[in-house]
């Protein structure tokens, strides 16, 4: 076959062979996307259940539960211009926040070194580090709670060793410290696995680095390892505050009424004097206050993490 200039041109098998290729390119591509646009639906389809869980039995209970406090006896923030003035409801709420505080502080102080020593140890060691974390979570949480009643009991195992140090006729079943002592035993894990998928991260050959221009070990530490840990020291901080704040059972059946936490006041409100707007108004502080410190820690953690991006790129980070 010639062109009409006189230059010859492919053969004809050839040009069909190009044709067969570039229509089977085509048809997989079409394929392609068809098969692509039923498995974003459903994708989409897949995540309704899990939606309509956390509507049905999370957002619309809080929902009605807020309405409640804003309308009933009367619409209007009486509800909650009455727990704000109630000298009891405020003591309770500084316990509360108290007792949050003193265990994230006391979370951090045994879970950062258990989490910086899992990045340290080989895959061996550190599966069986990891499996003492995990055994609290297969062991009920009642189970725990009744365990701990008969450590912290008078004449119980903490009792003698306490007598032993010279403080004697120390009983910690019913008072603040032992209900710390509990919720620290039940919200560590979460600090430290938290903490160690922030800190398993990071590069320790910066830390020789570091080491290597002048700095000792400690210093390497403070100046370039902790700064990168600290947004997910702020998130597990935050996991372990907010948890402590809910904390029911476990102060129930430890602690007093005489140390009650906000949870159980709430469920006195609910259970004994049937006031369902008040106890509304209670969750609802509990709630903005829970919201007060997500908006804390977001905006104390996004000038860490471009420090943090600008220590790694060696440049200005946006």
């Amino acid at each position: 076959m010639q062109k009409p200039n006189g230059r010859p041109g492919p053969p004809a098998d050839h040009l069909r062979r190009r044709l067969a290729t570039f229509a089977g390119f085509s048809i997989s591509f079409s394929t392609f996307g068809g098969l692509m646009r039923p498995s974003r639906l459903l994708s989409g389809v897949a995540v309704v259940p899990a939606l309509a869980v956390i509507v049905i039995f999370f957002l619309l209970p809080i929902g009605l539960v807020l309405i409640r406090s804003f309308t009933e006896p009367e619409p209007g923030f009486g509800q909650y211009a009455a727990a704000l003035a109630d000298p009891t409801t405020l003591r309770v709420l500084g316990r509360t926040f108290l007792a949050a505080v003193l265990a994230v502080g006391a979370c951090i102080a045994l879970g950062y070194p258990f989490a910086y020593l899992l990045t340290l140890v080989g895959p061996t060691a550190r599966t069986l580090l990891m499996v003492l974390v995990l055994v609290p979570f297969w062991t009920s949480l009642m189970a725990r709670t009744f365990a701990w009643i008969s450590l912290l009991q008078r004449d119980g195992p903490v009792s003698a060793v306490l007598a032993f140090f010279g403080a004697e006729n120390v009983t910690l079943r019913g008072t603040l410290p032992g209900v710390l002592l509990a919720i620290v035993q039940i919200l560590l894990p979460y600090m430290i696995l938290t903490l160690y998928t922030a800190l398993a991260a990071i590069d320790r050959r910066q830390l020789q680095a570091a080491q290597s221009l002048g700095a000792n070990r400690y210093r390497a530490f403070w100046q370039v390892y902790l700064p990168q840990s600290l947004p997910g020291l702020f998130a597990a901080s935050s996991l372990v505050f907010i948890l402590a704040l809910g904390f029911y059972i476990t102060p129930q059946l430890i602690g007093s009424p005489k140390e009650a936490m906000i949870a159980q006041v709430i469920g006195q409100r609910v259970e004994k004097i049937v006031d369902f707007a008040g106890a509304g108004a209670l969750s609802g502080i509990l709630l903005l206050a829970t919201i007060g410190l997500f908006c804390i820690v977001i905006l104390a953690v996004a000038p860490l993490r471009r420090s943090v991006a600008q220590m790694a790129t060696g440049g200005d980070a946006r």
